[in-house]
């Protein structure tokens, strides 16, 4: 199983459930946990290969299974089974928007809402190039030498410099062979979003992205768009990585959003 941290203030609260993206950890929700406690049950989550449940890998069975949205999502759903967590919130960055989307198509009854942080819903010419790239040179060139290419074109400013030594700090710690694996999901990314682009969720859900998150906002605009269960809320002078940057002002918006669709909250006004 997955390796995971519990935050528990009450178990009447609503659950609220962190994923990381791809190469991180559930220590970059760092600047989250204390103010989400205040209201909430909270539940970090390592994704296999990653963090804490890099063991994972080791393991004959999960060296030889091929990685998809779907095995890397029913890994959280087992953790939330085996905590006997019938439904939660999620909250997810970069990659890890992607898998709750899926957790959302498998067990659409377990997402009471999401909050998409720096959210992937399509990849563009840019992006395509770095994957081709990336899927050229991947056997030649070390794989820490494309991950710091990637933070370094979606996340190139100054003021992106703590969130990109982060996902770069968290990365170091993959094996080479995690690293491909998770790699070969990009194979996957595309027909998938095509699909998400096409099917909102079920659940409201609050993207919150960047005003300079160059790469991954203008397709998030486009898809909200044709929407009725999504919103958007736009952070000036920011890059992908919103909960780093701005992680006061991502806590408000979110938590107030999360808030608005809990359980617990409107059982206690009704």
């Amino acid at each position: 199983m997955l390796y995971y941290k519990t935050f528990i203030k009450d178990p009447s609260l609503d659950w609220v459930v962190f994923i990381h993206g791809a190469g991180g950890s559930s220590s970059i929700w760092f600047k989250q946990v204390r103010a989400y406690q205040e209201a909430f049950n909270v539940m970090l989550v390592d994704l296999r290969g990653h963090g804490k449940s890099k063991e994972m890998s080791t393991m004959k069975a999960y060296y030889k299974e091929k990685y998809t949205f779907k095995t890397v999502s029913r890994d959280v759903l087992e953790v939330l089974r085996n905590n006997k967590i019938d439904s939660a919130h999620f909250v997810g960055v970069s990659l890890g928007t992607i898998i709750i989307r899926t957790i959302a198509e498998l067990k659409p009854e377990v997402v009471q809402s999401a909050v998409m942080c720096g959210a992937i819903t399509r990849m563009d010419v840019r992006s395509r190039i770095l994957v081709w790239l990336g899927h050229t040179f991947k056997k030649i060139v070390p794989f820490i030498w494309l991950y710091k290419l990637f933070a370094w074109v979606i996340m190139p400013k100054k003021n992106h410099q703590e969130s990109r030594s982060m996902f770069i700090s968290d990365a170091k710690n993959l094996a080479k062979k995690e690293f491909l694996k998770w790699f070969r999901l990009t194979y996957d990314v595309n027909p998938l979003l095509r699909y998400f682009k096409e099917k909102e969720m079920q659940n409201p859900t609050l993207y919150v992205m960047g005003s300079e998150d160059h790469m991954f906002l203008p397709p998030v605009k486009k898809m909200i768009a044709d929407f009725e269960r999504s919103s958007l809320h736009v952070i000036e002078g920011c890059g992908h990585v919103c909960n780093i940057e701005e992680p006061d002002l991502f806590n408000e918006i979110s938590i107030k959003f999360l808030k608005n669709n809990a359980t617990h909250l409107q059982q206690e006004t009704a």
